[in-house]
């Protein structure tokens, strides 16, 4: 299939040691060549090599750039066409000058994520894989980069893949009995598809049981960290992000509005959200800031409610552990340095003992006790093995919980005797399902929604 050729800056537009320019395309070689000055031809050079020299306008021959071209010949490269890499000096006016003189050329501005998506639709890589690479890209932490990197090399493409050759086999047998009853067959019996729908859906619960696991590597831990004025949340904060992102000061309400910042916490990425301290109040401003404090609470994932070790229970936290009993909560009694006047039993009949982690946030004590906390509610203790394939994309969830409903919904039908082309509608539709995930039966529309997630030059 051939396209349009495409140029477009895949680095970040600012000052810096150098900037690369992406062009890809039947016409990368020659449309490059007309205003690159070398000693070697790029339509003539040898895959793979890299080629000094200088952009120039051919209208004047007026040097714009010195620069270093990577030619990359199809199908050995990232979207199987030819691609041309221009490394010029990094900066906005060199990039600018450059992708000027290319777009006079027989080339046009890529639009978001289309190289990538040419990657796909050349069958160079999957649809779960060129997910992956934005994935990649959004990657928070190492562990959410390893779960990317392993799933843009195909893992969870190839589980995919195996799952529906199995569907494909039983689909297989069934048309078989269908078309030539008075063969001798196999048997078709109703034990047949439950065992053949039954080791699929027992592949697809343990790839679920990853999901939530694998969405929080992905999107992190929307955390809110909520409490009354001056107990330590933006000291919290701080603690966490190991930097001074919020104010910190004796002075009640100093923190106005939701302070957001993202941390890695033994691999786990969190979203932090610093909440203006919840009490009320007639300035307005801090009023508005304790209303969005309110908000934040409605969206994270995890309460961090934190409280004074040296002053009792308050009427206004009694308020909100009410609010938020049932919710993934750790307590954090925060100021162990200072004597004790908190009575920790009421904290505890709500949310139980292994909620509570004593720590003294000025002193740094107590951090790892807090991170241990975070781990055990969401990962059971520690994160799994490296080769573990975790599900993190909401779309690639939602299809795997739809193929399950398909494949129950086929072995209820054989368990009640129903006629097996009526089972074969079940079987089918949840071969077809898993072939959304790989892109293998996916409409124009959904993979142009995809693809314009993703950033300009990739």
């Amino acid at each position: 299939m051939m396209y349009e050729t495409i140029a477009a800056v895949s680095t970040p537009l600012g000052e810096g040691g150098i900037s690369i320019i992406r062009v890809s395309g039947e016409g990368a070689l020659t449309e490059v060549e007309r205003i690159f000055r070398s000693k070697t031809k790029l339509t003539e050079a040898d895959s793979h090599t890299i080629h000094y020299g200088h952009i120039v306008d051919p209208d004047n021959g007026e040097k714009v750039e010195e620069v270093l071209v990577t030619v990359m010949k199809g199908p050995r490269s990232f979207t199987a066409e030819d691609v041309v890499e221009i490394n010029a000096h990094g900066g906005i006016i060199s990039v600018r000058k450059v992708m000027d003189l290319l777009l006079q050329q027989q080339i046009r501005v890529a639009e978001p994520g289309e190289f990538t998506k040419r990657a796909f639709l050349n069958g160079r890589i999957d649809l779960s894989q060129a997910e992956a690479v934005m994935d990649l890209i959004r990657s928070k932490s190492d562990r959410a980069f390893s779960v990317a990197m392993k799933q843009a090399e195909g893992q969870l493409s190839t589980r995919i893949k195996q799952l529906r050759h199995i569907l494909i086999e039983t689909l297989a047998h069934i048309e078989v009995n269908i078309d030539y009853p008075e063969h001798d067959v196999e048997e078709l019996t109703s034990l047949f598809i439950q065992e053949r729908c039954g080791q699929v859906i027992s592949e697809i619960e343990k790839l679920l049981k990853t999901a939530s696991e694998g969405k929080i590597l992905r999107e992190g831990i929307v955390t809110a960290i909520i409490g009354r004025p001056n107990v330590g949340k933006s000291s919290l904060l701080n603690a966490l992000a190991q930097d001074n992102k919020a104010i910190v000061t004796d002075i009640p309400g100093t923190t106005r509005d939701v302070i957001e910042e993202f941390v890695t916490i033994n691999g786990i990425p969190l979203r932090l959200l610093d909440t203006a301290g919840i009490r009320e109040t007639s300035d307005i401003v801090e009023r508005l800031g304790v209303e969005r404090s309110r908000s934040a609470l409605q969206e994270a994932d995890l309460v961090l409610f934190v409280v004074n070790h040296n002053e009792p229970l308050h009427p206004d936290e009694r308020e909100w552990m009410q609010q938020i009993v049932g919710r993934q909560v750790i307590v954090i009694v925060n100021k162990m340095d200072l004597p004790k006047r908190l009575e920790e039993d009421e904290l505890k009949a709500v949310f139980g003992e292994g909620s509570i982690v004593t720590m003294s946030v000025k002193e740094q004590e107590g951090m790892d006790s807090l991170e241990k906390s975070i781990s055990a509610l969401f990962f059971s203790g520690s994160i799994e093995s490296n080769d573990m394939t975790y599900v993190s994309n909401v779309r690639h969830i939602s299809l795997l919980k739809k193929t399950l409903q398909s494949l129950h919904d086929a072995v209820e039908a054989s368990e009640q005797g129903i006629p097996i082309d009526m089972i074969q509608i079940d079987v089918r539709t949840a071969w077809e399902l898993l072939g959304e995930i790989i892109g293998d039966a996916v409409g124009d529309s959904l993979i142009d929604q995809i693809f314009s997630q993703f950033c300009l030059g990739k």
